[in-house]
């Protein structure tokens, strides 16, 4: 049997892709992380639900979640390691398919809708825009204990469009140094929260106000000229027949 590693995409269960939902649909066990709790509810009836999700205050060591999918790799099993966006975008699939080669566990990669351009899309936020960002660059905002810090003023230089993941508990440090390598504190910021949810929440600042912005985790945070943008609120004041 197989271990699939399984991007569920940003929220939404109708953004997985076809072989994702065809591979929850004959799963015996999904392990589950906390944001792909929803698209985990089309897994096969009787399959075994498993949440390893990382909570703030609570986290799920990374360690135990390899080791139980080389357990469960072991066994006469079709496993769905379920994870939010696209497993190798700060997904951590990276690790968990290290950890099933070393121990010689077959494994699939099936990837997701990630969340730093699909959370920013369902805002009507485009990370490119022809005149105004012809580049995006997608950053983690968290980074492990003694990991190098990411040079942030060296990014504010380098232009376009800056999508920051899981940046919301340094959103004020990151906003400071960004400032501090030249980006204006008037750059538009939009901040999305239960992306392509039922629940889902857009807040727009600026880049100086970032860091007293009222922002609960999980959020995509879009730091840009585009985040002044927002084409859904475009396409809901065209008249009906022009919309179609």
């Amino acid at each position: 049997m197989t271990v699939h590693l399984v991007g569920a995409g940003p929220g939404d269960p109708e953004l997985l892709t076809v072989r994702a939902a065809r591979l929850l649909a004959h799963a015996d066990v999904v392990v589950h992380d906390r944001l792909a709790s929803l698209a985990s509810s089309l897994a096969r009836p009787g399959a075994e639900l498993i949440d390893v999700g990382k909570r703030p205050g609570a986290p799920y060591p990374q360690e135990n979640i390899n080791a139980l999918l080389v357990q469960l790799g072991r066994q006469d099993l079709e496993v769905v390691r379920l994870k939010g966006g696209d497993p190798f975008v700060f997904g951590r699939g990276g690790e968990e398919a290290l950890a099933l080669a070393e121990a010689g566990i077959t494994f699939t990669v099936v990837p997701g809708v990630t969340s730093a351009v699909s959370a920013p899309a369902a805002a009507g936020v485009p990370v490119t825009h022809r005149g105004i960002s012809a580049a995006f660059t997608v950053v983690t905002g968290h980074r492990m204990t003694g990991a190098e810090s990411v040079d942030w003023e060296s990014l504010a230089r380098v232009g376009g469009t800056i999508i920051v993941l899981m940046g919301v508990a340094h959103r004020g440090s990151i906003a400071e140094r960004l400032m501090a390598g030249g980006l204006g504190g008037a750059t538009p910021v939009a901040a999305v929260r239960n992306a392509t949810r039922a629940d889902q929440q857009v807040v727009r600042c600026r880049l100086d106000e970032l860091a007293t912005a009222r922002l609960e985790p999980p959020c995509t945070i879009v730091i840009g000229a585009v985040a002044d943008l927002d084409v859904t609120a475009a396409a809901a004041s065209l008249t009906p027949a022009v919309a179609r």
